[in-house]
């Protein structure tokens, strides 16, 4: 077991919003000689741990050649099957950061797989756990002929999925690599996302269930970053029209407005609190496991990032990393995360030769 510190850099707040800026025809348009990918989609029957045996229509994303080591990649609860731009599918993915030729994760050395949470299209009102979603992706790689995964990068609630995956479904894994994901729910997290899902209740009580799940967007982001950042980005409080606005209100309304038009309040409801339903028991875990936690994360306190480790079987390594972005360093900090991912998959390739 080893333990290193990571430092981030972290980018002033006109640069904060970078990724954003990513323009997917031009990314296309250089990199389509070797980026391709297709999609698919698959029913399957799964005995879902709180709702029975379901019909579940998996969709899925594969990007690289299916002969490569396969590795599957899961981000957040809005995160979704299509990781990065191709010149199949040239629109913006949710980790172009660290997906792409030359890249952590270049589709010229692995087969990248994903899919959309089940759940994710809202048709699926029932309790989900992280468990049922590692036993979907087991069921994806049966269809798709994958026998064994090199490796599974998660993030957030994907972490806490490639956690259940690697205790239920170990022998078809040679590595996981958990970024700000561990193997239990904190309670301070859980009662953040209790309010979120209060608010979404209240919306639908006045008949606007639409203003209730920004709000409910809304008060995860300031969950999901630092009151360092804010004090950094955003001016003081100012009276504008009779009332005080304060400086991230423009901001946070952007995220809810956003956050809407591509999620349902059914979706996002059960998804949230399949992130709160969360619990592996570490000891069953007995590969290779890189975990990686942010310093400045108030979801996902390091302390549960040791307490993990240190229970994990396997060969296991901890990084931390400090940044001003908490718990979406994952998204933020390009650097410092391919660093990582780098440093955990080249190993596999050592020890494949």
């Amino acid at each position: 077991m080893s333990f290193a510190p990571v430092s981030a850099a972290t980018s002033d707040a006109a640069t904060a919003e970078r990724a954003d800026a990513f323009d997917p025809v031009v990314h296309a348009a250089v990199f389509s000689h070797a980026l391709h990918a297709q999609r698919g989609e698959c029913t399957v029957e799964l005995d879902l741990r709180h709702a029975g045996t379901r019909r579940i229509a998996l969709r899925y994303e594969i990007l690289g050649d299916r002969t490569l080591p396969a590795v599957f990649v899961a981000g957040g609860i809005s995160a979704h099957r299509h990781l990065a731009a191709s010149a199949t599918f040239p629109e913006n993915g949710w980790w172009e950061q660290q997906i792409g030729v030359g890249k952590a994760l270049d589709p010229r050395e692995r087969c990248l797989i994903a899919f959309d949470w089940i759940g994710a299209d809202g048709s699926l009102d029932a309790p989900l756990d992280p468990a049922d979603q590692a036993d979907a992706i087991a069921a994806l790689l049966d269809v798709l002929h994958v026998s064994r995964l090199q490796a599974f990068v998660g993030c957030s609630y994907g972490a806490m999925v490639g956690l259940q995956f690697a205790a239920r479904h170990g022998s078809r894994l040679e590595q996981l690599v958990a970024i700000s994901g561990v193997h239990r729910a904190h309670p301070y997290a859980s009662a953040w996302r209790a309010l979120q899902r209060r608010a979404v209740a209240l919306g639908a009580l006045q008949c606007d269930e639409t203003h209730g799940l920004a709000l409910a967007r809304q008060l995860a982001i300031l969950s999901y970053r630092t009151p360092e950042e804010f004090a950094a980005r955003f001016e003081p409080a100012q009276v504008s029209e009779g009332r005080v606005r304060v400086g991230a209100e423009d901001y946070l309304d952007h995220c809810g407005a956003a956050y809407v038009q591509r999620t349902s309040p059914t979706a996002y409801l059960r998804l949230s609190e399949s992130i709160d339903l969360q619990d592996v028991d570490p000891t069953a875990i007995r590969l290779p496991v890189t975990v990686v936690a942010v310093a400045e994360d108030r979801l996902v306190p390091v302390s549960d990032a040791y307490d993990l480790v240190e229970r994990l079987r396997g060969e296991t390594r901890l990084r931390v990393v400090r940044s001003l972005y908490g718990h979406d360093a994952f998204l933020k900090e390009e650097r410092a995360i391919a660093e990582l991912l780098c440093e955990a998959l080249d190993d596999v390739l050592e020890v494949a030769a």
